[in-house]
């Protein structure tokens, strides 16, 4: 091989990779180093052109790392929503939470579009903001369905986080969201105007954002 991208992936698992024959270099991501806890093998790095100082000390940076703290997510919402989607987005940063936005509004086809849906298939988690137009939106709807389908794999664990803004998920007939609605707690945050009542929703968003990835949010 010569001149792959190895980006955010698991090397550590990886059969017979320290027989790869290098043609030229490659690009190993640091999300890909401590994705695999520097269990990587020095002669395959070597061979790839990670520099020597770093290899001599991979295995003590990544152990000097703390744990990530919180999960990351893509942020799922209709633009008709974008203040309350930036203020989100913008307190999650602040607290240290990885996030992205998905919007709605991109069209099938748009290159940045894909590159979003092939991002949000990476995603720790799916948070949802339903409100009377994402509920009408089926990119919205799509996104609900490709989080459930990850979590009816084996090892998919609770990947959507819905909240509210209005009441249209509690009242509405589309079989997808009246699902949620049935089975899923949704944070409430139908008056995030108030800052109290916002601090107070965001406070349990975060601390679900927090939990053990064996767990539901609560």
């Amino acid at each position: 091989m010569g001149y792959t991208n190895f980006g955010n992936v698991d090397l550590s698992t990886v059969k017979g990779i320290e027989t790869i024959k290098h043609h030229g270099p490659s690009l190993i991501g640091i999300d890909t180093v401590y994705r695999s806890q520097g269990n990587i093998p020095e002669i395959f790095l070597r061979g790839a052109g990670v520099p020597e100082p770093f290899i001599v000390n991979m295995k003590s940076l990544v152990a000097a790392m703390s744990p990530i703290e919180f999960y990351s997510c893509f942020i799922s919402y209709s633009t008709e929503d974008q203040d309350f989607a930036d203020r989100l987005y913008a307190d999650l940063q602040a607290k240290g939470v990885r996030c992205w936005f998905a919007p709605e509004d991109l069209k099938i086809g748009d290159p940045f579009r894909q590159r979003i849906d092939d991002a949000i298939r990476r995603y720790d988690k799916l948070l949802v903001v339903l409100s009377e137009t994402s509920v009408a939106s089926t990119w919205v709807e799509s996104e609900v369905e490709a989080a459930l389908e990850r979590e009816r794999r084996p090892d998919g664990g609770v990947v959507l986080f819905p909240i509210r803004l209005d009441d249209a998920v509690m009242q509405t007939s589309q079989a997808w969201a009246a699902d949620i609605r049935r089975k899923r707690h949704m944070g409430d945050f139908t008056r995030w105007h108030d800052h109290d009542s916002y601090q107070k929703a965001f406070q349990r968003l975060l601390r679900d954002l927090q939990g053990e990835k064996s767990e539901p949010p609560t």
